[in-house]
């Protein structure tokens, strides 16, 4: 369990890390109109702001620290229930994410939309069905 949660936490750390990143370049893209047409799917104009991707970079970092928490690989202040609780909403929140582009990305053919059905939903189903065991089993 320790391993699936050690890598599980990585890839959320680093997709938080991204966010951070993202804040102030379009990295790996050339240009913010091409990471709004493929990352996001709005136009440049309509990027969410540094404050909201911010919020999105901190909550996957307090997403990892419950992933190794609920493996007691770090301590959880709270009740034990807490870290069970809040792993199995972090898979809730992955797997709504992950199953909802399926969805939504099958009816479009953009760019953003062919991404999400091979790269973004599918690493959410993933980080879901992680989140989920590592609840359950911790």
């Amino acid at each position: 369990m320790a391993v699936l949660a050690l890598l599980t936490a990585g890839v959320l750390v680093l997709v938080g890390a991204l966010h951070v990143l993202w804040i102030f370049s379009p990295w790996p893209l050339r240009s913010r109109e091409e990471f709004a047409r493929r990352v996001v799917d709005v136009p440049p104009e309509k990027l969410p702001s540094a404050g909201l991707t911010l919020a999105v970079a901190v909550l996957l970092g307090v997403a990892a620290y419950l992933v190794v928490g609920r493996a007691d690989l770090v301590g959880v202040p709270g009740p034990a229930w807490l870290s069970v609780a809040g792993t199995a909403g972090v898979a809730a929140v992955f797997l709504l994410r992950g199953a909802g582009g399926l969805v939504s990305s099958s009816r479009k053919s953009t760019e953003f939309a062919r991404l999400d059905l091979r790269v973004y939903s599918p690493l959410c189903l993933a980080l879901a069905a992680s989140c989920a065991v590592i609840a359950v089993g911790g």
